[in-house]
């Protein structure tokens, strides 16, 4: 996957508040964002960007567009991302929240069809720093460089890109999977597309310890099918676990266990979620920061071990 500075971008709802706002940012980091679609309100010129009712209008006056950053209303979104999917557009980046599950449940059946690759809802896209901005990233927190970020938040990821720049390890590439019940592509799609990517040496995994984000299948993953170092941050490791209170929630609580027990998966003391995915990371030897600080020192002695020699700044 090359995303760089000279692939076409077209914003989708370019004329929102959001859309507005960040078409020009994009535009001023270097992305060379083509067209802008909003309905009803084309033939306008956005902060210097070409605007169109349709897509498909977009498409034919600006050939060559294969990215769509999607601004529009959470009940729109599905209509604007299959617009784009069926005018040949195959990348696309969904920035709101709040998109119905069952809504990102029929874009995804349309996206396997077409190999289209969606990144979110509610996510703040791509940035590869110093070349293309692909959404809502700070560029201030990002250098130049060869670690892979992935990550499913939103302002920790700018914390740990920074914290990685501080430390002088710059980043080939930044991601934001999305926070929200159903996402376009996963921790283990964009793992691949990093262990196959020469530009990355390595790669940093920004995760939750608790939800249901596919830490516990990128852990997998990783122990099977990556050969690149990786160090992982699970967010909320030291938050306080919720306490039961009342009868009825210990009772469901116990039954749960039974159940596990005569399942044959349980013992005297269940694991949530959050003890299996640090084992599934410890299985694999796949170091886990504490907390985002102390993933640049984490990184430097993997690199060390498997790598000595490998500088991890692009020259």
């Amino acid at each position: 996957m090359n995303f760089s500075h000279t692939q076409k971008v077209l914003v989708q709802g370019i004329t929102q508040a959001l859309g507005r706002v960040h078409a020009r940012l994009m535009k001023e980091y270097g992305t060379n964002v083509v067209a802008g679609v909003s309905a009803g309100e084309g033939g306008q010129d956005i902060e210097g960007i070409p605007t169109f009712d349709l897509v498909e209008e977009a498409v034919h006056r600006v050939e060559g567009i294969d990215t769509s950053l999607i601004f529009v209303p959470p009940y729109e979104m599905l209509d604007a991302a299959l617009e784009a999917i069926a005018a040949g557009i195959r990348h696309l980046i969904l920035i709101p929240s709040g998109m119905p599950p069952l809504d990102m449940v029929k874009l995804l059946r349309k996206a396997e069809v077409t190999e289209t690759l969606v990144l979110g809802p509610n996510c703040p896209g791509i940035i590869v720093p110093g070349q293309v901005l692909l959404g809502t990233h700070p560029s201030q927190c990002y250098t130049p460089g060869r670690i892979g970020l992935i990550s499913c938040a939103d302002t920790l990821t700018y914390q740990v890109a920074l914290e990685l720049s501080k430390a002088g390890f710059g980043q080939s590439v930044g991601v934001g999977l999305g926070r929200e019940t159903i996402l376009g592509s996963s921790f283990a799609q964009w793992l691949q597309i990093l262990e196959e990517d020469e530009q990355t040496d390595a790669i940093v995994l920004v995760g939750e310890i608790d939800g249901l984000g596919g830490e516990e299948q990128a852990a997998e993953y990783i122990i099977e099918a990556i050969d690149k170092p990786v160090v992982a941050y699970l967010a909320g490791q030291r938050a306080p676990q919720p306490r039961r209170k009342g009868h009825a929630a210990t009772l469901i609580a116990s039954r749960l266990l039974v159940t596990e027990m005569k399942a044959g998966r349980g013992s005297m003391v269940s694991k949530d979620i959050s003890d299996r995915k640090l084992e599934a990371f410890k299985s694999g030897k796949i170091p886990v920061a504490e907390k985002p600080a102390d993933i640049p020192r984490l990184l430097k002695t993997k690199l060390k071990r498997t790598s000595p020699a490998k500088n991890t700044k692009k020259s």
